[in-house]
């Protein structure tokens, strides 16, 4: 009997820890189930090079400066931003810088990209080169000035002979089409009449092109739907023609990249081979839980095909689960690649020197929400703080930045904390907190899934203090179009003035 009572024991314990052991495992891969960005935060409109034994990526800026952000990677999964193709915006260009397209031939790098001309708001295709792939790019001015707008190009390299591709007639009242020029050799210039690969008789969007052979067959990938903002529907399809010029037959199972689970509004990529062989597609989608907030963040899949001749499958793949905090301290003299700015509505000044980042600039005349240096966000919720080390009357603290039109913050001029917030280009100061001259002082901004928000401010090692307010604020009125909100460092003030900041932190 203790014998039989001993052996039913032991097989309790192998039949629990069997189900442990499962258990473990089911939660391991519900956890792995999960995708991940590779490129987190606002990178929409992706490209991708492979160069010097590691991959370049470089995205969409939109209104933000320094423009077009250009990432490094080893192994595709986990990146490092190291530059910008523009420390300053080429002189026909006013905005809307989009879609950019990395390109390399005759020890040259070129990149592609659109943005709106200066003397009527027009979107064109313009080139830079570098003979570097993250650094080094002269702008060439423009070369496809076509219709009402040229917006997204793609090179094709096609035997010996280089084509560029690129979206048309988005703006008129007749189908979008992809229409193709043969570029000149040396890559700056257009040759010859367009002609059309694509046209969107289905009237369901197409844009963002990306072309592959593969056994014969010339493989057209394109976005479809509407591209951004919380009501987006963007899509990656494909279609496929014996002959580059086409006829392309579009795949019967489109789309192949969709809505998920976890992310939504897929679209606008490039293809790289890797040091594998195989193909991968660096795109961008939106979380669906962050959504605008976080922007269409950089995602990646990897190219299979289930048979000869057959239709390809794009599989999604997860880049790392890191932390994604960030710490910025002012030591070096060099500014940190993080920040960007609103170019449209103002010039900062920027200097960093003894531990310190200084702050200044020129303003906009109907500029309501002065100066914001901001990074971009991976989360709805966080908390942000940073420290003013400076007195003076001009305002100096933290911002949660859409445009100049739509920003909320909390700072200091004078003796005086101040929660204000610009809304329909209206600005109204929702509290004001008087409080000793004596610097320096501490901000924390903190929000909330239910895009609520919360500021504190308090000398340093005391107590944070809530800035009261009769109602509940929320952050739903920041996000614009095309592009996420930011956060960071803000002045308000005349250009003689500067704000001092000795810390910036933000957590999510």
């Amino acid at each position: 009997m203790v014998m039989m009572r001993k052996k039913i024991n032991f097989s309790c314990y192998a039949a629990l820890a069997v189900i442990a052991k499962l258990l473990l495992i089911t939660n391991l891969l519900s956890a792995q189930s999960v995708i991940e960005p590779v490129i987190a935060g606002d990178f929409a409109d992706p490209s991708i090079i492979r160069a010097n034994n590691q991959y370049y990526a470089v995205g969409t800026s939109s209104e933000w400066a320094p423009h077009y952000p250009i990432y490094t990677s080893k192994d595709l999964l986990n990146w490092k931003q190291t530059g910008y193709v523009f420390e300053k915006a080429p002189a026909w260009t006013s905005g809307s810088f989009w879609a950019p397209e990395y390109d390399y031939h005759d020890k040259t790098y070129f990149i592609y990209y659109t943005a709106r001309r200066k003397k009527n708001n027009v979107s064109c295709i313009g080139v830079a080169t570098s003979k570097y792939p993250d650094r080094g790019f002269i702008d060439q001015g423009i070369i496809i000035d076509y219709g009402k707008e040229a917006i997204d190009a793609f090179v094709y390299l096609d035997g010996n002979t280089r084509y560029i591709t690129f979206k048309a007639y988005g703006l008129d009242k007749r189908p979008i089409e992809i229409l193709a020029f043969k570029l000149s050799k040396n890559g700056l210039k257009v040759e010859g009449e367009p002609f059309s690969l694509l046209k969107d008789d289905q009237k369901i969007g197409l844009e963002g092109q990306s072309i592959l052979k593969k056994e014969g067959y010339y493989y057209l990938f394109y976005s479809a739907g509407n591209c951004c903002g919380a009501q987006c529907d963007y899509n990656v399809r494909v279609a496929r023609s014996k002959s580059f010029a086409g006829p392309y037959e579009l795949y019967a199972a489109n789309p192949l990249l969709m809505e998920n689970e976890y992310w939504k509004c897929s679209g606008h990529g490039t293809f790289v081979k890797a040091a594998d062989g195989k193909d991968y597609y660096l795109y961008h989608a939106y979380n669906k839980k962050t959504n605008v907030f976080s922007g269409r963040q950089g995602m990646l899949a990897q190219m299979n095909w289930p048979a000869k001749n057959a239709w390809p499958v794009l599989k999604e793949q997860s880049g790392p689960s890191l932390n994604r905090d960030l710490k910025l301290n002012f030591t070096s003299p060099q500014i940190d690649k993080n920040w960007q700015w609103d170019f449209r509505n103002s010039t900062p000044g920027i200097l960093q020197k003894n531990g310190q980042l200084h702050l200044s600039g020129i303003i906009n005349k109907d500029n309501l929400s002065g100066i914001a240096l901001t990074v971009r966000p991976i989360s709805t919720t966080f908390e942000a703080i940073t420290t003013v080390t400076n007195t003076n009357n001009a305002l100096k603290g933290l911002v949660y930045y859409g445009d100049a039109g739509s920003a909320i913050g909390i700072g200091i001029a004078g003796n005086e904390i101040e929660f204000w917030k610009v809304e329909n280009k209206t600005r109204t100061v929702l509290a004001k907190v008087k409080i000793p001259t004596t610097v320096p002082v501490e901000f924390k901004m903190k929000t909330a899934d239910d895009l609520s928000l919360l500021v504190f401010f308090r000398k340093p090692n005391e107590e944070w203090q809530n800035v009261p307010v009769k109602e509940k604020i929320t952050v739903n009125f920041l996000p614009q179009w095309d592009r996420s909100p930011r956060i960071g460092l803000h002045f308000n003030g005349s250009v003689s003035q500067d704000a001092d900041f000795s810390t910036f932190e933000l957590k999510y």
